[in-house]
């Protein structure tokens, strides 16, 4: 099992009161650190505002931070935890992470989902539609996404969004494509969507218990669209107290996860700007169950 790490961005008020510049400072400071110390990936969210009420404070778009962190960095894996689809036109986002994919040399991953942030649609705009036509929102979009990744030109007209005929190069470097990653626990929808569509299914907040009930479902959803379920991996995010607490409490969970067979854990990386040994304290308990790319470094 890989371990990830999100990074500070703002939107759990790890910034508030912060001036903006050295909020930007840290965040490239815990990235580079987040390498070093031999973790997999980093991850940023799609959040334009912190969680209610919403206050003044610095939080940064997770595309222009994706790309500036893949330029501060050269080993270490990045992706969003997770996209909201209709924030973007789906041939935009197609392109932007292409883009980002050769900006990184071949380490972006796309990670996207229906959005929830009710009070952040709002006031950027959107509209808050229901559920289902969320859902519906990214199904539209992640039928252009693959087909703006595959070979030639890409064309699909749809409810929500559509291309025609779009060219789109360059396509990334990974091969066959880069990584698509959706996000969220509904069994009905989001996860027949990930077995038609995605490389990973990235599973919120789920306790081991929790996770070990759904991975029967996601067999079964892969298997109602003729997916062979051992080609979509899982993984889980993991954030508050599971996350953070050090020690015993932490390093039981992560080994509940890697017995499970999750491709991924990704534990939150980031506390308040004042908190400097957080992701040294996840390193350690990483380390000692093995789950780290190198030892961690003195």
């Amino acid at each position: 099992m890989k371990i990830g790490v999100t990074m500070p961005q703002g939107c759990d008020r790890e910034y508030l009161g912060v001036e903006p510049r050295r909020a930007w400072d840290r965040t490239v400071e815990i990235a580079r650190e987040t390498e070093a110390l031999g973790f997999e990936s980093l991850w940023v969210y799609d959040h334009f505002q912190v969680d209610p009420p919403p206050q003044e404070a610095p939080i940064f778009e997770p595309f222009v931070e994706l790309s500036a962190l893949a330029m501060a960095t050269s080993r270490i894996r990045v992706g969003h935890l997770v996209l909201a689809a209709a924030y973007r036109n789906a041939g935009l986002t197609a392109k932007m992470i292409s883009t980002l994919d050769v900006i990184s040399n071949g380490r972006a991953e796309l990670g996207i989902g229906a959005g929830w942030k009710e009070d952040e649609w709002l006031a950027y705009g959107y509209g808050f539609p229901g559920a289902p036509e969320r859902l519906a929102i990214l199904a539209d979009h992640l039928e252009i996404i693959t087909r703006m990744l595959a070979p030639g030109r890409a064309t699909w007209d749809g409810r929500h969004a559509r291309v025609m005929d779009a060219i789109h190069e360059p396509k990334g470097l990974q091969q066959p494509r880069l990584p698509i990653v959706v996000g969220g626990n509904g069994p009905n929808v989001t996860w027949r969507l990930a077995a038609r569509f995605a490389d990973e299914l990235n599973l919120d907040a789920l306790m081991p218990e929790e996770v070990e009930r759904a991975l029967p479902v996601i067999r079964q959803r892969c298997e109602e669209v003729g997916r062979d379920p051992t080609t979509l991996r899982v993984s889980v995010h993991v954030w508050g107290r599971p996350s953070t607490s050090a020690g015993p409490e932490r390093r039981a969970r992560l080994r509940e996860y890697a017995d499970l067979g999750l491709s991924r854990t990704i534990l939150q990386g980031f506390g308040a700007i004042g908190d400097p040994h957080l992701i040294e304290s996840i390193a350690e308990d990483c380390d000692a169950l093995g789950l780290l790319a190198r030892p961690v470094q003195a």
